[in-house]
């Protein structure tokens, strides 16, 4: 029997895996009880969905509550002093945004939809009360956490130790693992940062990452339309970014390959 090839979906059509649409497996409530996301249920407010273009929060605003994404796609960008973008993240449903700003209870970054985009909004002050009660979120909040400063780590190292084509590829392997964590494709979707943000955002010039995504079409690794893109050769691409075959960018698994 032949076998159907998933098809491509973009990033507006993920939705968490999540129990009568709380927050599940892929956000807060890992590792609690039923009982106990229930609690966290009913603090959680449904927000109205963004639009493409519309801010979740901006720059310098006080902080007041997390942001779980739903579905769509959310990218956060901080600017300097002559007003020149620096994208800081790219957030797919069941990832947290605002645990940047716990500390100084202000935003340091802007978050705006690269599409529509539903979110769930955790007051934070429910939130640490709520957290006094259910270990496990306690729990679950200081691992999310640990997860976001690992992630700040990797993309320091990215912009400091590669070249253009081990950061791309890099870039790519990481939302094909983060896809696959959603039960969707992880060779065919449609990319929400437009190249420019994607250079952007890993450092290089809009130039060199059209001239890198042909360079990979021309040696049979991916194939591109617009923002479609098909990887053909998953294992190689990991094998560009330094990873071992069976690792995601994210566990950080040194390639067997890399010097």
């Amino acid at each position: 029997m032949a076998l159907i090839s998933p098809q491509p979906i973009k990033l507006s059509a993920l939705k968490t895996a999540c129990k009568n649409c709380k927050l599940h497996d892929l956000c807060l409530p890992l590792g609690l009880d039923t009982l106990d996301i229930d609690r966290l249920d009913e603090i959680i407010k449904r927000r109205k969905p963004l639009q493409k273009g519309e801010y979740l929060f901006r720059s310098g605003e006080v902080f007041t509550a997390l942001y779980a994404v739903r579905s769509g796609s959310i990218k956060t960008y901080s600017e300097n002093e002559q007003g020149d973008e620096q994208i800081n993240g790219l957030y797919l449903p069941g990832e947290l945004l605002g645990l940047d700003a716990i500390h100084d209870e202000v935003h340091p970054c802007s978050a705006i939809a690269l599409e529509t985009t539903s979110l769930c909004e955790i007051p934070f002050i429910a939130l640490e009360d709520l957290s006094q009660h259910i270990p496990g979120l306690h729990h679950q909040l200081f691992r999310i956490m640990s997860k976001e400063i690992a992630s700040d780590q990797t993309l320091l190292m990215l912009m400091a130790q590669k070249n253009a084509e081990e950061r791309l590829a890099a870039f790519l392997v990481n939302l094909s693992s983060r896809l696959k964590q959603r039960n969707f494709s992880d060779i065919e979707f449609f990319l929400s940062l437009s190249r420019k943000d994607i250079g952007n955002y890993l450092g290089l010039t809009i130039e060199t990452i059209s001239r890198t995504f042909s360079h990979f079409q021309s040696k049979g690794l991916l194939e591109t339309d617009r923002k479609y893109v098909k990887i053909l050769d998953l294992h190689k691409l990991k094998s560009i970014a330094g990873l071992a075959s069976d690792c995601s960018q994210d566990e950080q698994c040194p390639s067997k390959t890399a010097s």
